[in-house]
């Protein structure tokens, strides 16, 4: 691993989808390299491929075209064992309706991607205490999601990506809906995530107030990445 090598890497990767007999192209040969500890936004009218995007790089999807590195290396279609272990170990996401599991407590919310990974529960304690502690949420791990505001469930939702100690985090539109107050603090903690811990983050938004915050926006537009800019 060459430590200025791109954490992800997309090289002319396309997408496209069948829907009711017709072809839909959600991205067209999208060339993208993500660094090591950046914030990249992706910008772009609704339907515009953002989605699609953060899906791939997510390893959440696959590219009909193009190729896609993790690391510099290659990870084809078929690796899906590859695939399937980088997104549980190495990738955290942070859904835009949160995707909490209203039943079980913040706590175990967070604590659930360790126990799928193995993680001894003593860790896992102290893990999650840990990021809850980071998210401003200490004392609050017993609360469910129904007992928290939407600002504390978006830091929940954050707390359970970065638990794993990810080094690609996707997040979809993770100020959506927030005062400005909780969004400056959803901002603020993923830029210290990103300058302490090294994480990358690729977040797809339509929220102004984050863009001077990210290194660079990325504007999508049918599909098409047509330009990036640096947004700070």
């Amino acid at each position: 691993m060459n430590a200025g090598e791109p954490l992800l890497s997309l090289h002319g990767a396309s997408k496209s989808y069948t829907l009711g007999g017709n072809t839909i192209r959600a991205l067209h040969s999208v060339d993208l390299a993500l660094a090591r500890g950046e914030i990249a936004a992706v910008t772009g009218p609704s339907g515009s491929g953002k989605s699609t995007l953060l899906n791939l790089c997510g390893l959440l999807d696959k590219p009909d075209g193009g190729e896609l590195l993790f690391d510099g290396e290659p990870l084809p279609a078929e690796h899906e064992a590859r695939r399937t272990r980088l997104r549980r170990q190495a990738i955290g996401f942070v859904f835009q309706g949160f995707n909490l599991v209203p039943v079980m407590t913040a706590h175990d919310n967070i604590d659930y991607p360790l126990y799928l990974l193995g993680v001894s529960a003593a860790e896992r304690r102290q893990r999650v205490l840990q990021a809850l502690e980071r998210v401003g949420l200490a004392g609050l791990g017993g609360h469910k999601p129904d007992q928290l505001s939407g600002g504390q469930r978006q830091r929940v939702a954050i707390a359970r990506a970065i638990v794993k100690r990810p080094r690609l985090v996707i997040a979809d539109e993770p100020t959506a809906n927030l005062d400005a107050q909780t969004a400056s603090q959803i901002v603020g903690l993923m830029r210290a995530l990103a300058h302490h811990d090294g994480t990358t983050f690729l977040v797809a938004t339509h929220d102004d107030r984050m863009l001077p915050h990210c290194d660079r926006a990325l504007l999508l537009d049918d599909g098409v990445l047509k330009g990036t800019f640096h947004a700070h």
